[in-house]
């Protein structure tokens, strides 16, 4: 048996990575179905709140695909049937996180 103390430095929260972390996505990967719960406090109520996200696994670790992204790539296979892999580049913070799909075209 394990101390408090013992448990809390072998302790790492568990984190889904995002798919701008990658260098490059396969538009072939199988998404999933994720979600998790987050508790919110208003006025001086806490409630549990589900949050549902899309996610890949890429190595054995889940990286969350953004609605945004999502839509992005829709248009862009919609305009390139072909494309393969792509990767995407990520900008700002919290709310204001945008984020930028790039098809990576092979060069002969």
């Amino acid at each position: 048996m394990a101390t408090l103390t013992e448990t809390a430095k072998e302790y790492t929260p568990k984190q889904t990575l995002n798919i701008a972390d990658l260098e490059e996505v396969s538009v072939d990967l199988e998404t999933l179905d994720d979600e998790f719960e987050v508790e919110e406090t208003k006025d001086g109520q806490t409630t549990t709140k589900v949050v549902k996200q899309k996610v890949i696994e890429v190595e054995g670790k889940r990286y969350r695909v953004p609605n945004s992204v999502l839509n992005q790539l829709k248009v862009l296979i919609e305009d390139n049937p072909s494309m393969k892999k792509f990767k995407v580049k990520k900008s700002g913070q919290g709310l204001n996180t945008e984020y930028i799909v790039i098809p990576i075209v092979k060069q002969n």
